[in-house]
């Protein structure tokens, strides 16, 4: 499966970002193989949209889920539309991206079926 991680670097050992829109980067791994690309993310710098743009630059690298922190009403919506699960990995420790894919093998990182807050608006937070 390929997995999509948010990270604030440029390799798998970066730390996890629990934002999804507004992540630096994207970590995608193929759990089979461990084989890691990292990704800048394009809509890091949205005015508006971010959320909506950073789902369709996964499913365009062909994930097949995401983990992050969180998941707005748009980026929900998109990944769902894309068939894409979600998981959310634990925000109140410090994690890299490799720490978050381990947790994923586990099985430790809950699903989510529903946006997890209201969404945000205009420029970065």
């Amino acid at each position: 499966m390929k997995i999509a991680i948010s990270i604030s670097g440029k390799t798998i050992e970066s730390p996890f970002d629990s934002r999804f829109g507004r992540a630096a980067s994207f970590c995608i791994v193929d759990t089979e193989t461990d084989q890691c690309d990292v990704f800048e993310n394009p809509a890091i710098s949205a005015s508006g949209g971010a959320g909506v743009q950073a789902a369709q630059f996964v499913a365009e690298k062909g994930a097949q889920a995401v983990i992050s922190g969180a998941f707005g009403p748009n980026a929900y919506n998109t990944l769902a539309a894309a068939e894409i699960k979600m998981f959310l990995a634990p925000v109140n420790e410090v994690y890299t991206g490799q720490k978050i894919v381990d947790l994923f093998k586990a099985g430790k990182l809950a699903q989510t079926n529903e946006a997890t807050h209201g969404g945000h608006h205009g420029g970065a937070r």
